[in-house]
């Protein structure tokens, strides 16, 4: 199975990428669910853009950088903040309906942490899901877009390790059929990993269960660098509730006036300049600092000062879920808790996605583009998604004429591998690893916590390497092994940042102490894959 381009994720950036470039060849998107699900279609806030009137580009520039702790590159900023106004326009093109304000001249923009000026380009507070949606139909029209559903790519496939003494580049992936369980080699001159986060790395997080950071893991298989792992985003306010799984209350809701307090009242953020739209690190670190003075599991978020059909109109979507929890927010506080939201690193590319192996794209949350930095400001992730998936695409339409066609990829080796006769250890080892992380390498961080993580995740992913090589795959092992090395390269980060910085705080080391400061990169002695 063969194709010109073969994209790993079906987000904004994947789908992106894909119509794209299939103005230049034949394109091959693998999902390891259905279409539909990806982080994108969590995304609630929107995309940070500048349109107003009041705005500009070099303020929202200097936003990025400010909230970047110092480590966001000038020069990417630049490239993806000028370049958000096309993108809102191209998305506009292929059918996305962004709110506009009552005589619909003019767009709606919110305000969210982090922000001077209202510039979040939103579709009510479901603009991810109606990108997805959007963004699917149209490739699903497209003849030259390929679109399998419920295939997990396992690995990259390198031209080096399967034609010794080749140059080495990346000529396709092993993906494992859902349904069939077999492992299928699939070829393309260019791979594009758009996979997503890895939120799930964490016992409590926003994100889908898909989120456990598979093309992170693919990548560094592969032998290429990773950067800025320990720069995991903790979103403020996620509803605490015992069946609302991973339910976020968007940072827009903050920008419309609500404010947190302790559960007896006691407002908490008012110190800081920016009050309850401060940066998501300074918020999450004073809501965990509330939580563990008092002892309790959640703080408040209130509405109900707030006008309640302007809120219900502006958040339709947060409305009605919490009412199914039985709570009206315009009448009584959200119970809120921090959880693990976005990671600011990822696989290290070029400003046009290119990663260190050749014929490997990534773009999306699983990219390290330097947008980012230490901390991510809100509604710059959309944005930096589309900016870099049509970048992507346009590099690599350029490179394609000079890329041979791959040839027939050698089947999967299956070995002595038998089928599991149970599914305990895949459980215990899945829970032991994410709780592991959400004690030892939460919100706040110390020395002695980060050497038990390393120890103990080092001894799990041990376990979890010699389980994967002797039993028969399925999707649950494949993103077992993703997470617990995820999971390892997360504590290597941290463990490396001997200081404070954006979403790194660690008690022992408090002051931002790196002058310069430099990014945190990891590459594996060579490629396992």
């Amino acid at each position: 199975m063969a194709s010109d381009f073969l994209v790993v994720g079906s987000g904004m950036a994947g789908l992106l990428f894909a119509m794209e470039a299939s103005r230049h060849g034949s394109v091959t998107i693998l999902t390891k669910r259905s279409g539909a699900e990806s982080n994108t279609v969590w995304a609630q806030g929107g995309i940070a853009a500048v349109m107003g009137d009041d705005d500009a580009l070099s303020l929202h520039a200097q936003d990025t950088l400010a909230v970047g702790g110092g480590l966001a590159r000038p020069e990417v900023v630049e490239i993806v903040v000028g370049s958000g106004p096309a993108l809102i326009r191209r998305l506009e093109s292929l059918g996305i309906v962004f709110s506009r304000d009552a005589g619909g001249a003019r767009l709606a923009l919110g305000r969210e942490g982090g922000h001077g000026r209202r510039r979040v380009v939103h579709s009510g507070d479901s603009t991810g899901r109606r990108i997805q949606e959007t963004l699917l139909a149209r490739a699903r029209e497209n003849p030259r877009i390929r679109i399998l559903e419920n295939h997990f790519a396992v690995d990259i496939i390198r031209s080096a390790k399967i034609r010794p003494g080749s140059e080495d580049a990346a000529v396709g992936v092993y993906a494992l059929d859902g349904k069939t369980r077999e492992v299928l080699p699939f070829a393309a001159r260019i791979v594009v990993l758009a996979t997503g986060g890895c939120g799930k790395v964490y016992r409590y997080t926003s994100n889908p269960d898909l989120a456990t950071g598979d093309g992170i893991a693919m990548a560094y298989r592969a032998g290429c660098r990773v950067a800025n792992l320990e720069f995991m985003q903790f979103h403020p306010t996620c509803l605490y509730h015992p069946e609302a799984k991973n339910f976020l209350i968007s940072e827009a809701v903050r920008g419309e006036g609500a404010t947190l307090t302790s559960v007896t009242g006691e407002r908490f953020m008012s110190s800081h300049p920016m009050q309850e739209l401060a940066p998501r690190d300074v918020v999450a670190r004073a809501i965990d600092r509330e939580m563990k003075e008092r002892g309790k599991h959640h703080v408040l978020l209130h509405l109900e000062h707030l006008d309640g059909d302007r809120l219900r109109a502006r958040f339709p979507g947060i409305y009605e879920t919490c009412l199914r929890f039985g709570i009206d927010f315009t009448r009584q506080p959200l119970p809120v808790v921090p959880a693990a939201h976005y990671i600011c690193g990822g696989v290290v590319v070029d400003p046009w996605g290119a990663s260190d192996l050749p014929g490997l794209f990534a773009a999306g949350e699983v990219a390290h583009t330097g947008l980012h930095g230490a901390n991510r400001l809100a509604s710059n992730s959309l944005l930096e998604a589309g900016v870099f998936a049509l970048r992507a695409a346009e590099e690599a339409g350029r490179r394609l004429p000079g890329i041979r066609p791959v040839g027939d990829l050698p089947a999967w080796e299956i070995g002595a591998a038998s089928l599991p006769k149970e599914s305990v250890l895949v459980d215990a080892h899945w829970d032991l690893v994410r709780r592991l992380m959400w004690d030892f390498v939460g919100i706040v961080r110390t020395d002695h916590r980060l050497e038990l993580a390393r120890r103990y995740i080092e001894l799990v992913r041990g376990s979890i390497e010699s389980y994967y090589w002797d039993f028969v795959l399925d999707p649950d092992l494949v993103e077992l092994r993703n997470v617990a090395l995820v999971a390892e390269l997360m504590v290597q980060s941290a463990v490396r940042r001997s200081e404070s910085r954006g979403l790194h705080y660690n008690l022992d080391h408090q002051e931002a102490r790196e002058d310069p400061p430099r990014d945190t990169v990891l590459r594996t002695p060579g490629p396992e894959a």
